[in-house]
């Protein structure tokens, strides 16, 4: 069944801060940028922005231009999404699930695992993709969230998964959740830690700001030491929650019904060719990164 995104009145019930006054003022300005896929952008894609950005219309107006740019530039992640068989056969793969439950603080919550523990059936690309598009989904029917949660869970992990992770793909997934994803970073959880955690570690870390490490918790195989930020109760059965079985989840389904969603997502991208001075480049993104816009909240 197609999702109804979340209505504008409710939205504003949450008492977030944001006004509609501040939205047609960020609206004003988006009318002023040739550049921007304004006429496709609706108010709710502005209230993400302008909550993200604790409702700093300056910080705003920065996050949105680099938002939609990165859309533009990371091709691997946003170009021509669609649900289509490579996105299914994905999904056949890897399990992508907002969960039910939210953290101690009251924060959305995103669960990741492998279902095939085949590394050379691991597409790591591929699997980072889909987790945007089901993010981009679960914001257009839930809205504004105080804060996100990401777990990924390594059971099943593989020295040679390792080896499927290209620098490239871990610096512009990286670049995007600090600088540019329309939500704010309260925790990163790594589950079930195996014993080349280390290895892990040494390839992502060089691309962590200070404010991510700071919200990065590893978990030991077995450990109960998340129930502390996230109720394991939420969690799916096979790792140790009272959720629903692997098997029982329908985000597939939930896709297949929303496929004109992306369709239209897909045109909210930059024109660089209309920007006002030069045209931004991916070397642009990541030869004179100086500073951020958009901080981490850390409780």
């Amino acid at each position: 069944m197609a999702i109804k995104g979340i209505s504008l009145e409710d939205e504003y019930k949450k008492n977030t801060g944001t006004t509609p006054e501040d939205i047609k003022k960020l609206r004003d300005w988006l009318n002023t940028q040739p550049h921007l896929p304004g006429e496709y952008m609706t108010d709710l894609d502005l209230i993400l922005i302008f909550h993200c950005c604790d409702h700093s219309a300056e910080v705003s107006k920065q996050v949105l231009d680099l938002h939609y740019t990165l859309r533009t530039l990371f091709t691997n992640f946003f170009k021509d999404r669609a649900v289509d068989n490579k996105t299914e056969d994905n999904l056949h793969k890897v399990l992508l699930q907002p969960l039910p439950t939210r953290s101690r603080n009251g924060d959305a919550v995103f669960y990741c695992r492998l279902l095939d523990y085949e590394p050379r059936n691991f597409e790591f690309a591929k699997s980072l993709r889909s987790v945007l598009m089901i993010l981009d989904l679960w914001q257009f029917e839930e809205g504004t969230w105080p804060g996100f949660v990401l777990i990924f869970d390594l059971d099943g992990l593989k020295l040679g998964h390792l080896t499927k992770l290209d620098v490239q793909t871990i610096q512009q997934f990286l670049y995007y959740l600090q600088e540019a994803m329309l939500v704010k970073v309260k925790g990163l959880h790594f589950l079930n830690a195996p014993s080349f955690m280390d290895r892990l570690m040494m390839m992502i870390k060089p691309f962590m700001k200070k404010e991510l490490l700071e919200v990065l918790t590893i978990h030991q195989i077995g450990a109960k030491t998340l129930d502390k930020f996230v109720p394991m109760t939420g969690l799916p059965k096979e790792a140790g929650g009272e959720f629903k079985t692997f098997n029982e989840y329908e985000m597939l389904a939930r896709l297949r019904a929303n496929k004109d969603f992306f369709v239209q997502e897909n045109k909210k991208r930059v024109v660089e060719s209309k920007r006002p001075g030069k045209p931004k480049t991916i070397s642009d993104i990541f030869g004179s990164v100086e500073g951020s816009f958009k901080k981490l909240d850390i409780d």
